[in-house]
């Protein structure tokens, strides 16, 4: 497993490709890369994602975003204000109007879909105290430190008021309203031992090692509660999972990472009926590959579809979802060009081996073909080896353009999607989540595999965690199941940050 960077004469970061290789057979299992390219002020605005055609920021002045192309085809215009703050949002029939406080603070975000207006208040210690939409309200109260004490949820018919406590270290603490004679005020050694859902058990590490459904009491047992167990290696990374119940397997998952601790491969066996009528893991794991650009996850893949994000620039919050099928991604497969030189280029029409210098030109002239934007030392060298950039291009295989779903990220004031929207301007995909990130509705009729959740997280079904790079989040609890790996520097060793 490696990671190989490129840098031009700047020094500045060109693309970055990740490669996996089987341990014994060295067979190529996954590869991804991602290139960048910079114009005149030296502002990245130009890159070319995996598999698909570059994606190309539209700025004006001194790099404000004024709009997003995917190949030759614009997507998302931009209309800003005279502080160079977002005010209209444009792709295909959707619009996105934003507003602001005179404060600077977000106000309001009114779409052509009245049911998707969200308008926001702030207390003067610049804190979200309502959320209002035609659906209904979120309220919300803090306490003196700012942390969050209740969430009071009304529409036509809904009045629910929720309480929130927390022990000085942000570890949420038992319902003070469902458990008026609890009289716990903090978590020995910063680990919750138990919630209305689960006990809790660590290592000395603070790790989370195991998690077992809670009994009520006076309930009979019946060894019928499900286990969860996480592995982690000497980096404290998650690297197995199980899930049991009566002593048998349910769910078994294991993960890989790069050199850069980033995960790059899971791999997940599920409980099924064999052909005897017995049940049992899977022999044949559910495979699924990641791909990255820096510590932005840009890529996953599996055995159905490859689904690409594309992120607002400079941040973790998505902006345009590509989605290609698995068939439709294997017709783009193609020879290099320089393959195809190789292969045709001895003496008898046999194959020639170039050397690596060679090699790395050709795929340069390639790349700038393919983006038509053929360089002069590129012409002037074809023209020394009494070449023409036409005939090279004849040489090369075709280029097929797959079928592709693309769908715009509309998310709230976090960065948390709230809905996918089609060209069209309809909604595909639209999900309601509570304030720690758990999902609460989801109208998905098209069946999108949507998993981004909180800027950076990945939602794992196998174990309903969270992946954020360096660590797992589990909503539930409101908090990481490894400590902070900068330690004592972060905000609180475990706690999800405010």
């Amino acid at each position: 497993m490696t990671v190989h960077y490129g840098y031009d004469e700047k020094g500045r970061l060109t693309g970055e490709r990740q490669t996996v290789h089987h341990p014994q057979t060295e067979a190529l299992l996954w590869q991804h890369e991602t290139r960048h390219a910079y114009n005149a002020q030296g502002l990245a605005n130009r890159c070319i994602p995996d598999s698909l055609p570059a994606v190309e920021w539209l700025t004006y002045g001194s790099g404000w975003l004024s709009g997003m192309k995917l190949g030759d085809t614009p997507l998302v215009e931009y209309t800003r204000d005279r502080l160079h703050r977002e005010t209209l949002r444009s792709f295909g029939r959707y619009e996105l109007t934003t507003a602001y406080t005179p404060a600077g603070q977000l106000q309001s975000q009114h779409l052509n879909s009245l049911l998707s207006d969200r308008d926001y208040t702030w207390n003067d210690n610049g804190e979200l105290i309502r959320i209002s939409s035609p659906r209904q309200t979120r309220s919300y109260s803090y306490s003196t430190t700012g942390r969050l004490t209740s969430v009071h949820t009304t529409a036509a018919n809904l009045d629910i008021r929720i309480p929130y406590a927390t022990d000085p270290a942000g570890n949420r603490l038992p319902d003070p309203e469902l458990h008026p004679d609890s009289t716990l005020s903090m978590w020995p050694d910063n680990r919750i031992a138990r919630d209305a859902h689960y006990l809790y058990r660590y290592d000395r590490h603070g790790r989370l090692t195991e998690k077992t459904d809670l009994i009520p009491e006076g309930v009979i047992r019946t060894d019928d509660e499900r286990t969860h167990r996480y592995h982690y290696d000497s980096q404290h990374r998650l690297v197995h999972y199980t899930r049991t119940q009566y002593a048998e397997p349910l769910v078994e998952s294991r993960y890989l990472y790069d050199p850069l601790g980033r995960r790059v491969a899971k791999r997940v066996w599920r409980r099924e009926r064999d052909l005897t009528g017995w049940m049992s893991l899977s022999r044949k794991p559910q495979v699924t590959w990641y791909g990255w650009d820096g510590d932005r996850l840009t890529t996953i893949q599996n055995d159905r579809s490859r689904i690409q994000t594309i992120y607002q620039p400079g941040s973790f919050t998505p902006l345009i979802r590509v989605e290609t099928a698995t068939g439709e991604q294997a017709k783009t497969q193609r020879r290099s060009l320089a393959d195809t030189l190789q292969q045709s280029g001895g003496e008898d029409g046999g194959s020639v081996v170039f050397p690596p210098v060679l090699v790395q030109m050709l795929d340069r002239l390639e790349s700038e073909i393919l983006a038509d934007r053929v360089s002069e030392e590129s012409r002037r060298w074809l023209a020394s080896c009494g070449l023409t950039v036409e005939q090279m291009q004849n040489q090369m295989d075709p280029v097929y353009t797959p079928a592709r779903k693309i769908h715009l990220y509309h998310c709230d004031h976090r960065g948390l999607p709230l809905a996918l929207i089609s060209t069209e301007g309809a909604t595909a995909w639209c999900a309601e989540y509570d304030e720690w990130g758990n999902l609460l509705n989801e109208e998905n009729p098209h069946q999108l595999q949507q998993l981004i959740r909180l800027p950076g997280q990945q939602y794992d079904e196998e174990s309903g965690l969270y992946y954020n790079r360096h660590r797992y989040y589990d909503p539930l609890q409101g908090r990481y199941i490894t400590q902070d790996p900068i330690g004592l520097k972060g905000d609180g060793t475990c706690i999800h940050i405010r």
